[in-house]
């Protein structure tokens, strides 16, 4: 067996005279807690961020494709269905589904209450697969080219202000060149996205409606939604989508027309990098500490490695082979609570949140594995060098004075 390993193990067999067991033991609880709650705050903050992101698309897609005065108003100059513009932006690599949207400001009316509301007009294209997902009460809209439907979805916020259920007609109203036009719709079903300001705008419904308010032709809508597979492509892709639109066409990305929300979310992960430094710095706080009191405890016997003519590396490889076991049982500890905690959160939900607060009903959980890696990795880099000073001062030790040392 090779020398270092053989006494390192040694050093670590549990014995009543060293005083430097508690200590490893310590070390090793230190570590797997740090690199535990690492990766339960790198898998919150990706889950929250993963989930808010996802209902800010469910609203307008990735990429919107319209005229220049897109995102100014809720009354955008239409323009016409395109087979060809169509063809070509699916043709762009990433590129999931392209799907028509048209808007329009308006007011619902109920015996008791008054309230303001965005009809926002769909397509037989549309991709409800962010409402089923959402929806809470009733069904989907069945929506077919050669016939218009008058149901509609609305939000759990302004069924429950509006006090409107299931087959309820819902009045609304719309200014139309300077015409009030009435329409009736019929709740068809109920979604709450937990996003209080857009569920306390949006009603769903055929995108008909809106060409016959706005006296359009079928063939004229507000514009295209973009869907695309990989969120982090949008940029890429939204340059890609704007080289084939043509002059007299904008578009803009869903981080675009909502800054806030996006510069918002960014800001939490200054939050989990906080995080990260401080447990690292106080990781190889403790590694170092666990080490030096290692060394001091075996003074004597790296005296005596040395007077038999050990070399200051073999000396060292000891306490790194230590480092190794330290660091190994605390990053296998860490990850395995890390592991259980995010499993158990995701599979039962146990801790909950304030949805009208923080826009998810509990606490999320999304793991990437590149992540995994990065922390245990850097976990294993600091703790490489955190032995820079204990192998300083194990070069420091003579034989003589090491062997007297007591």
């Amino acid at each position: 067996m090779n020398l270092e390993i053989f006494v390192a193990k040694r050093f670590l067999t549990k014995n009543k005279k060293n005083i430097s067991q508690p200590i490893i033991r310590v070390a090793i609880g230190g570590i797997a807690l740090g690199i535990a709650v690492m990766i339960v705050s790198v898998a919150v903050v990706t889950g929250f961020q993963q989930k808010i992101t996802n209902k800010v698309i469910g609203f307008g897609g990735h990429i919107q494709i319209g005229n220049f005065d897109m995102n100014t108003s809720f009354e955008s100059k239409p323009i016409f269905k395109n087979d060809t513009l169509e063809n070509n932006i699916k043709a762009i690599e990433g590129v999931k589904e392209v799907q028509i949207y048209a808007l329009k400001a308006g007011i619902i009316k109920t015996e008791e209450q008054i309230q303001g509301f965005i009809l926002k007009g769909i397509g037989s294209d549309y991709n409800w697969k962010f409402m089923k997902e959402n929806l809470i009460e009733g069904t989907i809209i069945n929506i077919k080219d050669s016939l218009k439907t008058n149901d509609v979805l609305v939000s759990k916020y302004l069924a429950n202000k509006l006090k409107l259920k299931l087959n309820d007609k819902l009045r609304t109203y719309f200014i139309s060149e300077k015409q009030l036009r009435a329409r009736a719709f019929t709740v068809k079903g109920i979604y709450e996205t937990g996003l209080e300001d857009f569920d306390k705008k949006f009603v769903f419904a055929d995108i008909a409606h809106i060409q016959k308010l706005n006296d359009w032709t079928p063939k004229q809508v507000e514009g295209y939604e973009v869907l695309i597979n990989n969120f982090k492509d949008i940029d890429n892709i939204s340059k890609e989508v704007y080289a084939n639109i043509g002059y007299n066409l904008n578009c803009k990305t869903i981080k675009e027309l909502h800054p806030e929300i996006f510069g918002w979310l960014n800001l939490t992960n200054m939050n989990v990098i906080v995080i990260i430094v401080i447990i690292s710095l106080i990781s190889a706080v403790t590694m170092i500490s666990t080490l030096l009191i290692i060394i001091l405890e075996k003074t004597n016997t790296i005296g005596i490695l040395k007077a038999l003519g050990s070399q200051n590396i073999t000396v060292r490889r000891i306490f790194i082979y230590q480092a190794i076991y330290i660091t190994a049982r605390g990053l296998f500890w860490g990850n395995l609570i890390a592991f259980i905690i995010c499993f158990i959160q995701y599979r039962f939900g146990i801790f909950k949140l304030d949805q009208s607060s923080y826009y998810v009903p509990v606490v999320p959980i999304n793991i990437y594995r590149l992540h995994i890696v990065l922390i245990n990795g850097g976990a294993i880099v600091l703790c490489i060098l955190s032995l820079i000073i204990p192998s300083y001062i194990i070069t420091k030790i003579t034989p003589v004075k090491a062997i007297r040392y007591n």
